[in-house]
């Protein structure tokens, strides 16, 4: 919904020599017009070119903040949420909007998986991120309808020198016994560049200081505070391959990334004290499990002539993920399947991209481009359990914009979309269902309701976004932001035919078939002054909604058996607003301090209460001492109670952590060994997110936790 995202919409790197200046000297005083055409996204020059608030990490960001898992390090920047899923695994929300609101970008495509479940994290490999470029706020006009809420783009940074490269990089954590390694090899030699990276983490049982858990009104002992078979392992391998002659570029990448991850018995199936005893093994993964595998193609074709550029982006992607658990069944009519009898859920999706860009700048104020995309998805389902149906999915894109730059300090653009979709689900009818429910006594008309678990969905959606946007360099300390804009999002099949015990997150779900979608306004306003040492920076927002689909939870016990209270799918008029405010003080003898706070408030305009799954305000306290290759920082950070909840929510308590760590730099003949160490959570502290699905079941947060991470990087020149 902004046109700030031109240097990235159309993935033009094409280098300047002004632009290699910038990336040199980041306190220059940067030309917006070359920032559109820079190739190594200096993380000035991006937060200078888009009108939303953006956050760019480096490597000094990586280096402290890395825990093996990309969203939990995101957490640390303001506007940045990470609903934990267990051991290993977070799905990233972005000023209160997460599952199919926020994308994720990778080489120009989307990354597609089964992002809609609250248990279902990022499917790649943490140790490939070299640098990350968060677009806090609505980006649907580039990215189209999944990118209501914001974009996490995945940039991989040119090799500046020909040579062999490469790293070893090895990760040790004492909550959850993880132990890690990743080994990347890489060539470069004149247009060639080459790169293979091989991961593995092994984790155990998260460990967490808590006694017991309540699960459908039963508390469940966790014997020694472990959540027992809640280990896994995770094994990821990536290739890339990039070729660069003039004005024509080629990248080539493949991954794929496997994770298996047991579920904790105690919250899965009917509640039993005998299967949560001690089996004397901390790292078996054993039944019931999740087992998930992505993989991912893509290819980037890039051309520049004259004062046109084009790009042509192509990807495909294979997500199959299962659940698997003892047969079980609730009915006494349904029997074990003839094969593969553990199989309880599964899904194949399949998803084909391509997106087509040009671009149009010369020397003159202005800058005009042009896109379509368009997506197809197609989604199979097995096991002898039911949750989401067979579905088909058909999204394209069109988008025109145009960017008038007077001088280096002044940015006005402006730009429109039209998205057009169609979803085609598969009916299915529960016959054990619909046996039970005559058992129980209910009505012919609940029946009938009842035992569609999906019924035949064919709805076309189609609608317009808009945006208009400013960037003003006031003077060399002071820039302003300010955009505007409108979008929207198509309902997700989960949203429209979902029916069923979703067992991840302990809970009914129902969709609706009779949603529509997302749409409303949003206003974004973004200020950064520097003045000597200080550095403040404020980006307040506000968002009115038409009809925000959420998860109500109903307070209506679901028909189905040991399935708890009923969360339907609901639209609602809605208001979100809240923003970021951040201080940074540069103190003497190479001391800093950062302070970072977030707000976020969604309110339900129809049922005049706040939404359900709203962030509490967070402040993080940093101070920070440098000198040499050495880096040391503490940090206070505050978690208030959430008390704001939606009807049938549970409250959140406050809380308070403390947190340290420490980074150097040994040289070791021609490389720098990096070594980070860190504690988290220092005193133990009990608390609880309040995005998390473990919420619900009072389960806390991971107790104190100590990690250590040794890089070794080397490399060679080739003569």
């Amino acid at each position: 919904m902004h046109i700030g995202f031109i240097p990235m919409a159309c993935m033009l790197l094409l280098e300047t020599p002004a632009a290699r200046a910038a990336e040199r000297d980041s306190t220059q005083n940067i030309r917006l017009k070359e920032v559109i055409v820079a190739g190594g996204y200096h993380p000035e020059a991006v937060r200078r070119a888009s009108a939303l608030p953006v956050e760019v990490t480096g490597k000094e960001f990586s280096r402290e903040h890395f825990t093996g898992n990309l969203v939990q390090a995101l957490e640390r920047l303001p506007g940045v949420r990470a609903m934990h899923i267990g051991s290993g695994f977070a799905k990233p929300v972005i000023r209160g909007m997460g599952f199919n609101r926020v994308a994720v970008m990778e080489n120009g495509v989307k990354q597609e998986g089964q992002q809609w479940g609250a248990d279902h994290g990022l499917e790649l490999d943490a140790f490939n991120v070299e640098r990350v470029i968060v677009h806090k706020g609505p980006a649907s006009l580039l990215r189209g309808s999944d990118a209501l809420g914001g974009v996490i783009e995945i940039v991989h940074l040119p090799r500046p020198r020909d040579g062999l490269f490469g790293e070893v990089v090895a990760l040790g954590r004492v909550v959850n016994g993880a132990v890690g390694t990743s080994v990347m090899l890489g060539l470069k030699q004149n247009a060639w560049y080459a790169k293979l990276r091989y991961t593995e983490q092994r984790f155990a049982d998260l460990r967490v200081p808590a006694d017991t858990i309540l699960y459908l009104s039963r508390r469940v002992p966790i014997i020694n505070r472990a959540l027992k078979n809640t280990a896994g392992i995770e094994r990821d391998v990536s290739a890339r391959l990039e070729y660069r002659a003039g004005p024509y570029r080629a990248v080539y990448a493949a991954s794929n990334a496997r994770q298996k991850t047991g579920f904790f018995p105690g919250a899965h199936g009917v509640p039993d004290p005998a299967r949560l005893l001690d089996d004397g093994n901390s790292r078996d993964v054993a039944l019931p499990f999740s087992l998930v595998n992505h993989l991912k193609i893509t290819s980037r074709q890039q051309y520049a002539a004259g004062p046109f550029a084009l790009h042509w982006d192509l990807g495909y992607q294979h997500n199959h993920r299962e659940e698997r658990s003892r047969f079980h069944t609730h009915y006494g009519s349904q029997q074990p399947p003839d094969s593969d009898p553990d199989l309880e859920l599964a899904f194949f999706l399949d998803t084909y991209s391509s997106s087509l860009g040009l671009k149009r700048q010369n020397d003159t104020p202005w800058e005009q481009a042009i896109g379509w995309d368009i997506q197809f998805q197609h989604n199979r389902v097995a096991g002898y359990s039911f949750l989401l149906p067979e579905y088909n999915r058909l999204a394209t894109g069109v988008f025109g914009l145009v960017a008038y730059r007077p001088n280096d300090r002044l940015s006005v653009s402006g730009g429109a979309r039209y998205d057009r979709g169609r979803v085609r689900v598969s009916p299915y009818a529960d016959p054990h269902l619909e046996a039970y429910l005559r058992e129980q006594g209910y009505s012919d008309a609940e029946i009938a309701d009842y035992r569609w678990r999906a019924r035949a969905v064919d709805r076309l959606f189609g609608d317009v976004s808009l945006s208009l946007g400013v960037v003003w360099q006031v003077d060399d300390r002071r820039l302003l932001k300010a955009n505007i804009g409108r979008g929207f999002r198509l309902p997700g099949a989960n949203e429209l035919a979902a029916n069923g015990v979703h067992h991840g997150t302990f809970r009914h779900e129902r969709g609706d078939d009779d949603l529509l979608p997302e749409r409303g306004w949003q206003l974004d306003l973004s200020y950064m002054h520097r003045a000597g040492p200080l550095a403040l920076s404020a980006s307040p927002f506000i968002a009115l909604l038409d009809n925000y689909i959420y998860l109500r939870p109903t307070g209506v016990w679901s028909p189905l058996p040991h399935a708890g209270q009923e969360y339907r799918y609901t639209g609602a008029r809605a208001l979100l607003a809240g923003g970021e405010l951040s201080l940074d003080v540069a103190l003497p003898r190479g001391f800093a301090y950062r302070l970072a706070g977030e707000r976020v408030r969604g309110y339900n305009r129809d049922e005049r209460s706040p939404l359900a799954f709203s962030p509490p305000f967070t402040a993080r306290n940093i101070l920070s001492w440098s000198a040499a290759s050495i880096r040391c920082n503490v940090e206070w950070q505050y978690i208030a109670a959430q008390r704001q909840v939606a009807k049938n929510e549970d409250p959140t308590p406050a809380a308070s952590l403390l947190n340290a760590g420490a980074t150097a730099e040994i040289p070791l003949g021609n490389a720098r060994i990096e070594i980070a160490i860190a504690i988290e959570n220092a005193l133990n502290a009990r608390y609880y997110n309040h995005l998390s699905f473990y919420r619900k079941i009072e389960i806390p947060e991971p107790g104190r936790d100590f990690r250590l991470i040794i890089k070794v990087p080397f490399n060679n020149k080739i003569n």
